[in-house]
C-alpha cells in the first residue's frame, strides 16, 4: 500500500498510521544496526546483554525477595497466627495473663468473611532434660575418666485442643504423629522440633522429663508422639506442641479446690480443712454454706452421714466483691459415712506421730476409715476440679487473606478492645507484626534492597542504551542527513532511532527473561542454593513467581528505558543535512 508523508513517499504495512512510516524505515534498517560497522557492533551487543543481565538480576530479586516474605511470614504466622487476642497488658504473647475461654464476641469473630479459624490456646515455658549420658576423656594425667551428664533446654509449651488447625505441622512433620489433644489419653503427648531432639537425644516413643516453675517446682514426664522440622530454627528450638489441658493445670490457672481431714483435734473432734491453690495465689475465700468468708476450716464432731461442699475463689481486698472480679470458682466434697456408734461426742487422738491414725481402703489415699473408740467413719475426699479449663492465654486468628490484615484487625479491636467484658476481662488484639517486629522489620528492609537493585540495574541499562543510541546516531550520521534532505523531520528520525532502540531492548528483554525465568525455576524445584537455617530462618532460598509482578518489571523496564532515551535522540536535530551528506 501506498502512502505519503509530506514530500516523501514509502511503503508500510498494517501498523498504526502515525508510525507507519518510522516503523517501516526502523525495520528496514535495523539488520544493520544490529551488524553494523566494527564500531557500533560491540556496542550494540554489550547494550542488549546489559538489558538481559538487569532483567535476570531484577527478576532474580523480586523472585527471591518475595519468596523469602512469603516462606518467613507464613512459618512464623504457623508457629503463632495473624492476630492474637489476650488480656490488656505490656506482656508478650508468652507471659500474658489468662483470659476466658468463654467470650461474647466469639459468634461475631466466627462470622466476620475475613477470618479463617479462631483457637484458643495457651503458653507455659518448659525446662526440657535429656537421658543420662555417660562422656568419656582422658585426663591431664593420661587416665580415662567417665562423667554422667545431662542436656538442658529450655523452651514454650503451646498447648492446642481439639479444634486447632494442624494443616501448617502437617508439611513439616518428619516422625510420628500429630495427636488429636483435647482428651485424657493425649494429655501427656508432646510434639517436638528435630533441633530439640537431636540436642536431647530423643526419638518417637521416648519419654522426656519437663520441669516447671510454679508456687513450687514441678516435674512432669510426657511421650514424645512426633518430630517436625520447619527450617525456622529460631522457632523450632523454642517452640514444643502439648495438649490445652496440660497447659491449662501447669499454670495454676483458676481455683482448684479441695478439702482434708487434718491432722489436728480439737477437744477431740477432727479438724476439716480447705485446700486451695490457683487465683491470684494470696487471699482465698471459702464457701461452706453460709456464703463466702475467710475461714478456711472448722472443727467437727461426726455423728451421722454428712456430705460437706466447699466452694472457693479468690479476691484482691475484700472478701465481699463482686465475683466478676474473681477467678472462677471451684467445687469439692468430703464425704462422711458413719458406720459404727453414734455418739455426739467424739474423742480422736493423734498417734506419736502427731496424727490422725488412718485405714486407707484405696490406693490413692483418698478414702479411709478412722476410729475414736467409740465410732467408726469412713472419709471420703471428692477434690474439685478445677477452673483451669476456663482459662487460656488468649485466641489465635487467622485471616483468609494477608493483604487485608490491617482491615481484620481494625475490624477485631473494635469488638474487642479497651471494653469491659461480662467475666471482668479487659483485652486486646495484635497482629503478628506487632507480636514479631524484629523480623518483619527486617522483612521490611528488603522491599528497601529490592528498589536500590531495581532502580541501580535499570540506570545501568539506560546508561548503556543511551550510549548505544549516541553511537548509532553519530555513525549513521549520513543517513540523517539523507532523511532530512528527503523531507522527514526531527521528530520522525527520532522515533525510527528509539523504535529501533525499543526492538534492541525488546530482545535484550528476551534473553533475560529466558535466563532469569529458568534460573528461578531451577531454584524453586532442585534447590540448587542452600542457606544456613541459623542465620536466615530457611534451609534454601526461596522463589516466588508473581505473574503481576513479572509483567510490571518488563512492562516498567520498557517503558523507563524507552522514555529515558528521548534526551539523547535530541541529538538528531543538531545535525546538519548538509554536513552530514557532504561527510559521508
Amino acid at each position: 500500500m501506498l502512502f505519503k508523508h509530506k514530500t516523501f513517499v514509502y511503503f508500510s504495512r498494517k501498523v498504526p498510521e502515525k508510525l507507519a512510516f518510522e516503523y517501516f524505515i526502523s525495520k528496514k534498517t535495523l539488520k544493520s544496526v544490529v551488524q553494523g560497522k566494527k564500531v557500533s557492533k560491540p556496542i550494540v551487543r554489550i547494550s542488549v546483554i546489559s538489558i538481559a543481565l538487569a532483567v535476570i538480576v531484577n527478576l532474580i530479586t523480586i523472585a527471591v525477595v518475595t519468596g523469602f516474605q512469603q516462606e518467613v511470614r507464613q512459618k512464623v504466622s504457623g508457629f503463632g497466627s495473624h492476630i492474637f487476642i489476650m488480656e490488656a497488658s505490656e506482656n508478650s504473647i508468652y507471659e500474658s495473663d489468662p483470659v476466658q475461654k468463654s467470650q461474647s464476641f466469639l459468634a461475631d469473630l466466627k462470622a466476620d468473611p475475613g477470618i479463617k479459624s479462631i483457637s484458643p490456646v495457651g503458653y507455659k515455658p518448659v525446662l526440657l532434660q535429656s537421658e543420662e549420658r555417660d562422656i568419656s576423656y582422658k585426663l591431664a594425667n593420661g587416665k580415662d575418666t567417665t562423667e554422667s551428664q545431662y542436656q538442658v533446654q529450655g523452651a514454650v509449651i503451646k498447648g492446642v485442643d481439639a479444634d486447632y488447625d494442624w494443616t501448617f505441622f502437617k508439611n513439616y512433620l518428619l516422625e510420628g504423629v500429630l495427636p488429636t489433644f483435647g482428651h485424657d489419653s493425649t494429655e501427656n503427648q508432646l510434639v517436638i522440633s528435630k533441633k530439640l531432639a537431636v540436642d536431647l537425644n530423643y526419638k518417637v516413643g521416648d519419654r522426656v522429663s519437663a520441669f516447671f516453675v510454679k508456687q513450687q517446682p514441678v516435674k512432669r514426664k510426657f511421650v514424645i508422639a512426633g518430630i517436625y522440622e520447619t527450617g525456622l530454627e529460631e522457632f523450632d528450638k523454642q517452640v514444643v506442641l502439648g495438649s490445652l489441658g496440660a497447659v491449662q493445670k501447669l499454670n495454676d490457672w483458676g481455683i482448684k479446690a479441695s478439702i482434708e481431714v487434718a491432722d489436728t483435734i480439737i477437744n477431740g473432734q477432727l479438724v476439716i480443712k480447705g485446700n486451695v491453690t490457683g487465683g491470684n495465689g494470696v487471699n482465698f475465700r471459702y464457701d461452706w454454706g453460709n456464703g463466702f468468708d475467710t475461714y478456711m476450716g472448722f472443727s467437727l464432731c461426726p455423728h451421722k452421714d454428712t456430705t460437706i461442699r466447699l466452694i472457693a475463689t479468690d479476691y484482691w481486698t475484700n472478701p465481699r466483691e463482686i465475683m466478676a472480679e474473681s477467678a472462677i470458682p471451684d467445687t469439692a466434697y468430703l464425704k462422711i459415712t458413719v458406720e459404727e456408734g453414734a455418739e455426739y461426742r467424739c474423742y480422736f487422738e493423734l498417734n506419736e506421730e502427731g496424727e490422725l491414725e488412718r485405714e486407707y481402703l484405696n490406693e490413692d489415699g483418698t478414702k479411709f476409715a478412722l476410729d475414736d473408740g467409740t465410732k467408726r467413719i469412713v472419709v471420703e475426699i471428692i477434690d474439685g476440679k478445677g477452673s483451669s479449663h476456663e482459662y487460656i492465654s488468649g485466641f489465635e486468628i487467622m485471616v483468609n487473606d494477608w493483604e487485608k490484615l490491617d482491615e481484620t484487625l481494625a475490624r477485631t479491636r473494635a469488638r474487642v478492645e479497651m471494653i469491659m467484658m461480662p467475666n471482668g476481662d479487659v483485652l486486646q488484639a495484635s497482629s503478628i507484626i506487632e507480636n514479631e517486629p524484629d523480623i518483619f522489620v527486617w522483612l521490611g528492609f528488603l522491599d528497601l534492597n529490592v528498589i536500590i537493585i531495581l532502580v541501580l540495574m535499570i540506570v545501568i541499562g539506560i546508561i548503556n542504551m543511551g550510549s548505544a543510541l549516541l553511537v548509532l546516531i553519530l555513525i549513521r550520521s549520513n543517513f540523517i542527513g539523507m532523511m532530512k534532505a528527503m523531507g522527514a523531520n526531527n521528530w520522525s528520525i527520532r522515533k525510527i532511532f528509539l523504535i529501533q532502540s525499543g526492538f534492541l531492548i525488546g530482545r535484550g528483554m528476551l534473553w533475560g527473561n529466558l535466563i532469569g525465568l529458568g534460573i528461578c525455576l531451577a531454584q524453586k524445584y532442585f534447590g540448587l542454593i542452600p542457606l544456613d537455617p541459623e542465620v536466615y530462618y530457611l534451609s534454601q532460598v526461596p522463589i516466588e513467581i508473581n505473574i503481576w509482578h513479572w509483567l510490571l518489571l518488563n512492562v516498567g523496564t520498557l517503558v523507563v528505558c524507552l522514555s529515558a532515551l528521548i534526551i539523547p535522540s535530541m541529538v538528531i536535530a543538531r545535525i546538519n543535512p548538509v554536513k552530514a551528506i557532504k561527510f559521508n
